[in-house]
């Protein structure tokens, strides 16, 4: 049986999946094994494609985790969606943010036992909704 995070995960993978091809583009689903990419995104003449990490909070937070990698993970065609999920009816907020961004902003949170890497809200909410990182998909 699947955990709530898990849930979280998956619901958060397939509305961003939902978001980016209602917007024009193919997009298809990885392995939950593939590391860094959720998704892979290209246009419809297949010239630029997007490897996209997804990460997505169920309850209110200042922050999203991510892997220690997300500091060396930077490309142009990598791609974070953020998804914020609301606990009433209102749609999620969606944070469509650069790798580049990501790897610059990492915080690292070290207690005796282990290691937590995280991206801060505050430096996402300038990239919500900002779905023309993609560029047109025609």
């Amino acid at each position: 049986m699947s955990s709530k995070q898990q849930q979280t995960g998956m619901r958060g993978v397939y509305l961003a999946a939902a978001e980016i091809s209602s917007r024009g583009f193919i997009v298809s689903p990885t392995s939950r094994s593939a590391r860094g990419a959720d998704l892979l995104v290209t246009d419809q003449a297949c010239k630029r494609a997007f490897s996209v990490q997804v990460k997505t909070s169920g309850r209110p937070s200042t922050f999203w985790l991510v892997g220690a990698h997300a500091r060396r993970l930077k490309s142009p065609s990598h791609v974070y969606v953020f998804i914020q999920l609301k606990d009433d009816d209102r749609p999620p907020e969606y944070f469509v943010v650069p790798s580049r961004v990501v790897a610059k902003r990492v915080q690292t949170d070290r207690r005796p036992e282990s290691t937590w890497y995280s991206f801060p809200r505050r430096h996402a909410v300038k990239y919500r909704n900002r779905w023309r990182t993609f560029g047109k998909p025609a």
